[in-house]
């Protein structure tokens, strides 16, 4: 198993754990709240679930993976856009951040399976 393989399936079981937690959790509705999102929890969820489970199909796939990998990226970077526009800190915003960066880094890689 290569390191990407490895961080894909952490960021898949993460998103897939994360975004039951989005459509199931009390939780989670004061967050969304919180963003001023409360219309969106539910499709946030939704993607979520689809994304995670995209990803560790994809581990057998390099086409999806590179597909739900981007999609969580993209996902990600509204995440952090949204932390910064709430003016949350540093430490709230560092999981988005991060799992940016990961589904990125997962993507591009992607990417290169899929070309190659």
């Amino acid at each position: 198993m290569q390191l990407v393989d490895g961080l894909a399936a952490f960021s898949g079981l993460s998103f897939v754990v994360y975004g039951l937690s989005c459509l199931r959790s009390g939780a989670m509705v004061g967050e969304f709240e919180r963003f001023g999102l409360a219309n969106f929890r539910v499709l946030t969820g939704v993607l979520e679930v689809f994304g995670g489970a995209g990803v560790l199909i994809g581990l057998w796939y390099a086409p999806l993976l590179l597909i739900a990998s981007a999609g969580l990226t993209v996902l990600m970077a509204l995440g952090v856009g949204v932390r910064l526009r709430i003016r949350d800190g540093v430490l709230q915003t560092l999981p988005a951040f991060g799992f940016f960066v990961l589904n990125g880094y997962v993507a591009v890689e992607a990417w290169q399976r899929v070309s190659s």
